[in-house]
């Protein structure tokens, strides 16, 4: 038997090797390239991406003269050709478009005397297929002065860019989401606020609430440890910001009302790792704009445990709120006189009764004339004199007194915590300004007949304000009796 030479042997390993190799190979000799190189060398040329640029016809002189001298089977599958020769003959389908930059980026670490060279590049399969390649390219060693044997490793990373050309437009998507969603959005940075309240918790707080009560000073610092890291556009619109950094720099005025008890609240709810929030808050415009939103805050899913990347989503409710303030408004007040209204004044008396204060002295009123006034100048003129009576109660009561309108012609007046002298004092303020009133206004004048009374405890409650009616209607009919007198 006779015994291959230790050379044969590692001649047939590396074929085997070059031959079953699962990554794409291919040998070829740049040899003539070298001699292109030479030349131009000895001409003078010492930047060779401006020389292959002034004249792309260079660039493909450098390509020509590499000759093709094997490949491996993979390099065959990957191709789609059936043998060596079909894939040399067609190497101009092989190597086109966009592969040049690539190209002048291997000459360039030819060039520079390393030996070796990598890029990333596109070639073609016979199929039409387009391929996104990894080349590492190596003279072998023994060929370094002729570069008659070089190795090129031809790595396929079609699907790892493709991967990425879908993060891309993944990542270019959620952009465009983001910045044209029609809401507010923020990006915060929470993580230093978990760690304030995690160093809480390791110095033995448990009751967070009542750490906060005692400890207001520490809400102020985890608000201003909160790290604005993106906004979107609307954000910018609702506002009134010109630009990103605008807005940023003027957060203390956009957060500036009941901020501090909002953010105890929020950070009650963290303490307790409710990670998804939603609450009304109040913000401001950088022109000075109230602004009524509603809010609602949650931790990036697998951001959790640092807090380092959170969104805030704001909604302008403003209109919204105007509206329900207004129907609000609509249901506790008298549109006419701008008085409550009796759906008020009977829950206030409800109130009263429960909680007091007391005494309480309630002022019962009576419009004089306004049905004659109705009768004979319609409900216009009588409904100018309920204006003007509105005026006049509206000037004449502070708080914490009410005036409601309870019925056409008739109006209350409570005063919690006073006396018969508080009411008596109302009610000659009341004369001296229907007096003034009456003075402003040259048409039809306004009267106005009164009568009070007061109670000391809830029990005397309804009690007083039959006293107070009585009195008032008394008042009246010494009203009636002197214009019935007068003709």
């Amino acid at each position: 038997m006779k015994i291959p030479s230790a050379n044969v042997m590692a001649a047939e390993v590396r074929l085997d090797l070059f031959e079953v190799s699962p990554t794409s190979m291919w040998l070829e000799d740049y040899s003539d390239l070298k001699g292109i190189f030479d030349q131009w060398r000895a001409e003078g040329v010492t930047n060779l991406r401006e020389h292959l640029l002034a004249d792309p016809s260079r660039i493909a002189r450098c390509s020509a003269s590499i000759r093709l001298l094997r490949v491996n089977a993979r390099t065959l599958k990957l191709y789609g050709a059936a043998s060596f020769e079909e894939l040399s003959s067609r190497l101009d389908d092989v190597l086109r478009d966009d592969m040049h930059t690539a190209h002048i980026n291997e000459l360039e670490q030819l060039w520079t005397g390393q030996g070796h060279f990598q890029s990333q590049t596109v070639n073609y399969s016979l199929d039409g297929r387009r391929l996104q390649l990894l080349l590492k390219g190596v003279v072998l060693p023994g060929h370094q002065e002729q570069w008659d044997r070089v190795l090129v490793v031809v790595e396929d990373i079609t699907e790892l860019e493709q991967a990425k050309e879908r993060l891309a437009a993944s990542e270019k998507y959620a952009r465009g989401l983001f910045d044209n969603a029609p809401v507010s959005l923020w990006v915060t940075d929470f993580s230093m606020i978990r760690t304030l309240l995690e160093e809480l918790r390791h110095h033995g707080i448990v009751d967070f609430r009542s750490f906060t009560d005692v400890h207001p000073e520490f809400v102020e610092r985890c608000l201003s440890e909160i790290r604005v890291v993106d906004v979107n556009r609307h954000t910018l619109t609702m506002f009134k910001a010109p630009d990103k950094a605008a807005l940023l720099g003027r957060l203390d005025d956009v957060f500036a009302e009941d901020m501090l008890p909002q953010c105890r609240e929020q950070l009650i709810d963290r303490w307790d790792d409710v990670l998804f929030q939603q609450r009304e808050i109040i913000t401001h415009a950088l022109n000075g704009d109230k602004l009524y939103n509603h809010m609602q805050f949650w931790v990036a899913p697998g951001h959790e445990a640092r807090w380092d990347h959170a969104l805030t989503a704001i909604t302008d409710i403003t209109a919204r709120k105007k509206a329900e303030n207004y129907l609000e408004y609509l249901g506790q007040h008298d549109v006419l006189t701008g008085l409550k209204n009796r759906s008020f004044f009977t829950d206030e008396l409800e109130r009263l009764r429960r909680k007091g204060p007391f005494p309480i002295t309630a002022v019962v009123l009576d419009l004089n004339n306004l049905k004659d006034v109705n009768d004979e100048l319609g409900h216009a003129a009588g409904d100018a004199l309920l204006r003007r009576t509105g005026e006049v109660i509206g000037k004449a009561i502070d708080k914490p007194m009410q005036a409601a309108r309870t019925g056409g012609d008739e109006f209350i007046i409570l005063l919690a915590g006073s006396g018969e002298a508080a009411g008596q004092l109302l009610m000659e303020n009341l004369e001296k300004l229907v007096a003034l009133n009456n003075q402003y206004y040259t048409g039809l004048p306004l009267s106005l007949s009164m009568g009070m009374a007061t109670c000391t405890s809830a029990d005397g409650l309804d009690e007083t304000l039959r006293r107070a009616d009585l009195a008032m209607y008394e008042k009246k009919r010494q009203y009636q009796n002197a214009k019935l007198s007068l003709g």
